[in-house]
């Protein structure tokens, strides 16, 4: 909920699953959330990331690392080359 001036005034904001684009309730204590962060051509970190989370019920069908795979594919942040 946003107030008159545009600010976010909920204390909770439910996340999404990066995979299925899923609610993650808020007592679900299998998913994760990370940032992967961007890198230079020298390899030094540019202060930018992208944040994925990802939700318990994948990760306990063993699910997880093939959608993060997906999601990284997606971004331009992995190869699959040979």
């Amino acid at each position: 909920m946003q107030n008159d001036e545009g600010r976010i005034v909920d204390l909770y904001l439910p996340r999404k699953c990066s995979a299925t684009n899923r609610l993650i309730p808020a007592k679900e204590h299998g998913s994760v959330q990370f940032n992967v962060g961007q890198v230079d051509e020298d390899g030094r970190y540019t202060g930018e990331f992208y944040t994925f989370a990802i939700a318990g019920f994948l990760r306990k069908r063993g699910e997880g690392d093939a959608c993060l795979n997906r999601l990284l594919h997606e971004k331009s942040l992995l190869t699959f080359s040979k």
